[in-house]
């Protein structure tokens, strides 16, 4: 073989490897469509976001502190809260891993996990 083929091989192989490792790796954040939602670091309820209907509610956590949380298309956020910055309501709906919402006043975390029962109540 000469110079180039081997370079246009080599070449060839990594695109391929580089396609796969992308594949494989924005594969696993999207497997993750359950909604964990913990108050007071506690798991308080999971939510399989690719079969839940479209829906709002209320978690309530220490201190009578609330968020009203929606689902919306597959989606994920917060609408309502009564914390005084109000980050998590301005954060943008989740639909995957990538990114938390979080209301560091009222203790809440939603995040996007993959392996999780669906519409589960923890109490």
């Amino acid at each position: 073989m000469d110079k180039r083929k081997v370079i246009c091989l080599a070449a060839v192989i990594a695109i391929v490897f580089f396609s796969l490792l992308a594949l494989l790796l924005t594969g696993n954040i999207k497997n993750g469509n359950t909604a964990c939602i913990y108050s007071g670091g506690k798991l308080v309820k999971t939510i399989d976001l690719s079969t839940a209907e479209n829906q709002t509610f209320t978690i309530s956590g220490e201190d009578g502190a609330r968020n009203t949380i929606e689902i919306k298309d597959g989606t994920i956020g917060v609408t309502d809260a009564d914390c005084p910055d109000k980050i998590c309501v301005h954060t943008a709906y989740i639909s995957d891993g990538v990114q938390p919402i979080v209301c560091v006043p009222n203790r809440l975390v939603i995040r996007i996990e993959a392996s999780r029962q669906e519409n589960s109540h923890v109490d």
